[in-house]
């Protein structure tokens, strides 16, 4: 299938950019990254149509129950579709993005060559890319779900996601990024574009495989009262990084944004946060929790910005870490940057093993040791599970969650 001209164009002007230097661990951004160990060269990237629906991705769908639309990508391209036909009449459309509707003025809106280097290669390198478009108005009841599923030893892909919510629509959806047991390099780029008055729920579960690097980046907009609420849950991956940027430019506009992950092994997830006010009477509200167990690693940096015109800002920032074996390490590092009054902005970050407290009174009431830990580590990710956009989705986060504690957190 050809591209059209006006993508062979966005292509071309991508691959001619001066500004494809690869990072440093010296910029703040990347400080304690992996970036230093990334070889473009050893991957392949890919640029052949992948075929069919992976076993994998149907098993998860079946799991997922009732689903207002579907798409599976399989390295890149967009293999099945669906969408329930009452929508489609509504205008909602979920599918190709080379094939949606207004396409060339969809993509890059939010993201226009992404925040880093690796946006720019997506740029560049993506296939067919994912588009969700829900006009002014219109609520889709049931979830929309996205299985995006590597199975290409030795490839380099760039999934691309856009989604548009217009005014006073809402939507919920699952973006689910998985693979076979396989070697790979990953990086998706998000672009979530949230009009007037809009509700997007957008809830992201990064399951690769334990020989995938994905370096990922999420870029939002929200406008005059608006919600975003984005999820994360990261526990797949040798080195896996999500950058999130929630760009608050309309008055009355949120973005709630949280995270759980769980790192074992010889694992790193890292994680960068930027929540931007740019306008009056915004609100947004960060909770990231992880565990580490093993030789893992965990890397949080967030940032809260607040620029002149943005009084009457409400922005909180908490990142709580478990430390469950000697060997792990999490780091830490929130940061606020206000240059208004009239605000109410806050950070805070914890790394610590698991409180001694709580144990010993499961301990007394005859909870043995290894199950009181297991529960309070189990326990400790609820908050942010509770609220996760896409609810069928949880209890596969916490199965997942529930491996990693019967491995042993020194494993």
């Amino acid at each position: 299938m050809s591209s059209p001209q006006w993508l062979v164009d966005k292509r071309s002007a991508a691959v001619h950019t001066d500004q494809f230097a690869m990072p440093s661990s010296e910029e703040e951004v990347w400080r304690y990254s992996r970036v230093a160990d990334v070889d473009l060269s050893q991957w392949a990237i890919v640029s052949d149509r992948s075929e069919g629906v992976p076993a994998e991705a149907a098993a998860l769908l079946d799991s997922l129950g009732h689903l207002a639309g579907t798409v599976v990508v399989r390295n890149g391209s967009v293999v099945a579709t669906r969408l329930d036909e009452a929508l489609v009449a509504k205008g909602v459309y979920v599918g190709s993005l080379v094939n949606g509707p207004d396409a060339q003025n969809s993509l890059g809106v939010v993201a226009d060559g992404g925040p880093d280097v690796f946006g720019r290669l997506n740029d560049a390198n993506f296939l067919d890319g994912v588009l969700v478009h829900v006009p002014a108005g219109v609520t889709v009841e049931a979830p929309i779900a996205i299985i995006d599923w590597i199975d290409i030893d030795g490839s380099a892909v760039y999934p691309r996601l856009v989604v548009r919510v217009g005014a006073d629509a809402d939507v919920r959806i699952l973006d689910w990024h998985g693979s076979a047991d396989i070697a790979a390099l990953v990086s998706p780029l998000v672009e979530l574009d949230v009009d007037r008055a809009g509700r997007l729920s957008y809830g992201n579960v990064q399951m690769r495989g334990p020989r995938v690097w994905q370096i990922a980046s999420q870029v939002s907009r929200v406008l005059n009262d608006g919600t975003l609420t984005s999820s994360h849950a990261g526990l797949g991956c040798d080195y896996g990084r999500m950058r999130t940027d929630c760009e608050l430019i309309g008055r009355g506009a949120t973005g709630n944004l949280s995270a759980v992950y769980f790192g074992t092994g010889s694992q790193t997830l890292d994680f960068r946060t930027f929540q931007h006010h740019a306008a009056p009477d915004t609100n947004s509200n960060l909770l990231f929790k992880g565990a580490v167990g093993g030789q893992s690693r965990s890397i949080y940096t967030g940032l809260i910005r607040v620029e002149k015109d943005a009084r009457g800002t409400n922005a909180f920032q908490t990142n709580r870490n478990l430390k469950l074996s000697d060997t792990a390490w999490a780091e830490s590092v929130p940061n606020l940057e206000i240059e208004t009054n009239d605000v109410k902005c806050s950070h805070a970050s914890t790394v610590g093993p698991v409180d001694e407290e709580q144990v010993f009174y499961l301990e007394s009431r005859g909870v043995p040791t290894e199950i009181a830990e297991r529960l309070i580590v189990a326990g400790f990710f609820d908050e942010v599970l509770e609220e996760f956009p896409v609810a069928a989705a949880v209890p596969l986060i916490a199965a997942a969650i529930d491996e990693r504690l019967d491995a042993g957190v020194n494993s």
